[in-house]
């Protein structure tokens, strides 16, 4: 999440955690990026003084509650909250790194193997809220977050329990974002089904493939118009071939007409699989996409070194797949050994011995004198990842593996200050 400078009449402090930053706004409230007094980051949601009312308060406290029941790896779990305080507020794990929507406006649509990945891992986190009777309601590119660990879903604002007829809403007042929200909550339907998160899920996932929702309008009430009208057909224009059968059931007019979240899940695992991957697999590379720098992409998605290569295989994380593996054709390379545990959410690493120029032989020494290494100067430790190995004279065995080496462990050590710096906290 990317923050901004606090303003004046923002709080330093609330609920014993430190304010460090703007990370986003809504009608209701001011989300800000805060720390613990043990140094924990979170996302602290604070409610607007002009809007707390009993309403407010109530509908405040329903959020807390639910965010206390749901749980699994891909919800932003709650920390800690009160909503009897002056200010309300609640403050859950903070999620490095940008929604969906930002992510897709600033670098464009994800491949087709990444949305399906996405598809599978967001409907398997559904999956743990709809056991709860609970349904999210709000699902848009927005209130998911593309975090170092994978995509979570933020924002239980407007959730409610499926079985539920009852509304803090009033009366014929629909809540919710209308270019993502299906026909029968548009209509104001109770109660609602689990159907409702599939089809918000199938908006998601058309805005990942091609960048546009599926019905878009410049008047709120064309837009409810088209979205409740069972002749207007969602625009899929510019989704992938495969991805089309899906997301037409997803986004299926009548609610029973779509696939359930444990459908979707199954049906975004075989697409993968008929690719010959596996979805841990697509996963990582999902997380390794939208984690790397803009520069990075055509790297990531490139074409994988011929297995005829006379070159040997580069090393990756976990396998082979062409989708997001960062390839170097010149030559071998060799793994970092940081002191750090693997993780499926970081590319691993390497250092590249860079093509040089060929060093003047050293002069002719008398027989009996045993040759020196030449010492690695300064300016052959580049920054960055391309950190040439130690040269030796022939003659003589070569010295001891990078990996196992002084160089390594200060490469080791840069790399993780580097990786330290790029942090925002």
């Amino acid at each position: 999440m990317q923050t901004t400078p606090l303003s004046p009449e923002d709080p330093a402090q609330i609920g014993g955690f430190e304010l460090l930053g703007r990370v986003g706004q809504g009608g209701m409230g001011q989300v800000y990026l805060g720390e613990s007094p043990g140094g924990e980051p979170a996302a602290v949601k604070i409610i607007k003084p002009s809007v707390v009312d009993s309403t407010t308060r109530l509908r405040f406290a329903q959020e807390i509650e639910i965010l206390k029941t749901v749980w699994g790896a891909r919800i932003a779990q709650l920390l800690d909250a009160d909503a009897d305080a002056e200010q309300p507020w609640l403050a859950t794990e903070y999620v490095e790194g940008p929604d969906l929507g930002k992510h897709v406006v600033t670098h464009g649509p994800l491949p087709a193997l990444l949305v399906l990945s996405l598809g599978a891992t967001l409907a398997e986190g559904l999956g743990y809220v709809h056991k709860q009777g609970l349904l999210h309601r709000d699902l848009k590119p927005a209130n998911i977050l593309l975090g170092p660990n994978g995509p979570k879903i933020i924002d239980f604002g407007l959730a409610v329990f499926a079985e539920s007829s009852a509304s803090l809403t009033a009366a014929n007042t629909v809540v919710g974002t209308p270019s993502c929200m299906p026909p029968e909550q548009a209509n104001g339907v109770k109660p609602l089904t689990s159907a409702v998160d599939v089809y918000a899920l199938g908006t998601v996932l058309l805005f990942a493939a091609t960048g546009h929702l599926p019905y878009h309008a410049n008047n709120i009430h064309v837009l409810f118009h088209m979205v409740t009208d069972p002749a207007t057909a969602p625009d899929l224009t510019g989704a992938p071939p495969e991805l089309l059968p899906l997301l037409t059931a997803m986004l299926s007019h009548h609610a029973q007409d779509r696939p359930t979240i444990t459908e979707v899940v199954q049906q975004c695992r075989g697409l993968v699989e008929a690719q010959g991957l596996k979805l841990a697999q697509a996963r990582r590379r999902l997380t390794t996409y939208t984690a790397a720098p803009p520069q990075d992409f055509p790297t990531l998605l490139s074409v994988p070194v011929s297995e005829n290569t006379t070159s040997p295989p580069v090393p990756v994380v976990s396998d082979s797949d062409p989708a997001t593996t960062p390839v170097h054709a010149e030559q071998p390379t060799e793994p970092v050994s940081t002191d750090e545990p693997a993780s499926d959410t970081r590319p691993t690493m390497f250092l590249t011995a860079p093509q040089r120029a060929p060093r003047p032989e050293p002069p002719a020494q008398p027989a009996a004198t045993t040759p020196v290494p030449v010492p690695q100067s300064t300016e052959d430790q580049q920054e960055g990842l391309n950190v040439p190995q130690r040269p030796h004279l022939s003659g003589r065995p070569p010295a001891r593996s990078l990996r196992h080496s002084a160089q390594a462990r200060r490469t080791a050590q840069q790399l993780r200050e580097a990786y330290a710096a790029r942090a925002a906290f």
